[in-house]
């Protein structure tokens, strides 16, 4: 309803006059929330349009050329990190059968092992299994020392000291000071 007609005419105000006020109003003008809506709208399709137009002169002002260029280096980049890639993975399992042909082996030291071995011709190799095997049981036999082959290392030599005689070890010492001989307690 509209209140605002009933002020205007006070007593003359009938129903049937708002009726056709309304009427008359929803023909010619809008409602402020559609005006708001539609408002917003245009201001929204405006930015829109403002950010379209800036993207299109972007790619105006593009060098086509240098867009190829750079994806075919970004496509080598991408072909060689493949390649370290698979190259770091080769690298951990030759390490990996190297390491357990090493403890197969008995190595007792797989770092001092692996320095007296040709390392990079192994990791040439066309059969690793077989040359590693190889060239391990070859090192056993120059440096057994670095493999447990089974035989004991020599016992522990003891020190030339002996106990000193009687069995007290403080006497001996206050002997050769000269001191008295403790008093037992």
């Amino acid at each position: 309803m509209l209140e605002w007609l009933k002020e205007i005419l006070g007593d003359s105000y009938t129903e049937e006059i708002d009726k056709k006020v309304s009427a008359e109003i929803g023909k010619a003008f809008v409602a402020k929330v559609d005006f708001d809506a539609k408002n917003t709208e245009n201001k929204t399709l405006k930015s829109q349009l403002t950010e379209a137009n800036k993207r299109i002169q972007a790619f105006e002002d593009m060098d086509i050329e240098a867009v190829r260029r750079e994806a075919a280096d970004w496509k080598k980049k991408a072909e060689q990190a493949e390649k370290d890639a698979a190259a770091q993975v080769e690298a951990v399992r030759f390490d990996a059968q190297l390491d357990s042909a090493i403890g197969k082996a008995k190595g007792r030291n797989a770092k001092a092992i692996k320095a007296l071995l040709d390392v990079d011709t192994l990791r040439a190799s066309k059969d690793p299994d077989k040359d590693i095997s190889a060239a391990l049981e070859q090192l056993a036999k120059d440096n057994d020392y670095l493999f447990d082959t089974g035989n004991p290392p020599p016992p522990y030599a003891g020190g030339t000291g002996g106990s000193p005689a009687g069995g007290d070890p403080d006497a001996a010492l206050r002997a050769a000071f000269g001191l008295p001989a403790a008093e037992n307690k």
